[in-house]
């Protein structure tokens, strides 16, 4: 009987698991540029008792989350300091908490202070040459297909255009295993640099992406988390009521 109690506690912990992932997914549906996160299906492990292993069967995570490539919709903004990718590929940057540089699919711009070009979240937008992008004071601002920045200085002639930079995006392959850091940014799997900038990747302007979440689908399967875990809920109590029962019957008569 204990093994069906242990079996319903490991359904459990998963459960509670996945439930995390698509809370997290639903709070994020309106941050721009943001990758669902995907559950993490893990591996069966056997429960070693006295240096032996016993017929007790667990389902443990195994490894990071994963999160889905797909990309999200793209709202017409008109806003010249909204950009995305307009399929696969992702920006370079320079995260604003500090660490080592990672990938974005984030584009709403905005020029610092300081000149720094940053997303929405401050961090920082790197060039091709994957250095920190300065933006002069501008009174127009043009970003191109391949992510080259012009833009017409203030204290220039009308008409004229200068060349910033050039926004550093890569599109990786697909066999190349990427995740999500703690602190939420993508990079390598395992821990290796990321590839360098390819120009790959399509920049469109005045677009902004969403979040790649569909909340229909998010709402159905956390309606599918909650009966699961009902259901194995009901197995503990069963258990229960089973182990009583099988008391009862031992119990000696008048005790």
């Amino acid at each position: 009987m204990d093994r069906l109690v242990y079996t319903a506690l490991n359904s459990l912990a998963n459960l509670r698991d996945d439930r995390v992932v698509s809370a997290q997914n639903l709070a994020n549906m309106s941050v721009p540029g943001f990758r669902r996160d995907l559950p993490n299906d893990g591996a069966a492990r056997f429960l070693e008792a006295l240096g032996a292993q016993t017929s007790r069967a667990f389902q443990l995570e195994h490894g990071v989350h994963g999160f889905s490539r797909a990309p999200g919709p793209l709202e017409q903004t008109g806003d010249p300091m909204d950009i995305a990718i307009a399929d696969a590929g992702f920006f370079v940057i320079e995260p604003a908490t500090g660490g080592e540089m990672a990938l974005s699919r984030r584009g709403d711009l905005m020029v610092s202070a300081d000149g720094t070009l940053r997303n929405g979240v401050g961090d920082v937008m790197l060039s091709n040459e994957l250095q920190p992008i300065i933006v002069p004071p501008f009174r127009e601002l043009v970003v191109d297909d391949l992510g080259q920045i012009f833009i017409a200085p203030v204290d220039d002639a009308p008409g004229a255009r200068v060349v910033v930079a050039m926004l550093g995006t890569v599109n990786p392959p697909d066999e190349l295993a990427l995740r999500k850091s703690p602190d939420g940014h993508i990079r390598t799997l395992d821990g290796t640099e990321l590839p360098p900038p390819d120009q790959q990747a399509r920049v469109v302007q005045g677009m902004r992406e969403g979040s790649n979440v569909n909340a229909t689908a998010e709402l159905i399967a956390s309606i599918e988390l909650q009966r699961r875990f009902e259901i194995n809920l009901r197995m503990v109590q069963t258990a229960r009521e089973v182990d009583e029962a099988g008391a009862t019957l031992l119990r000696p008569p008048g005790g």
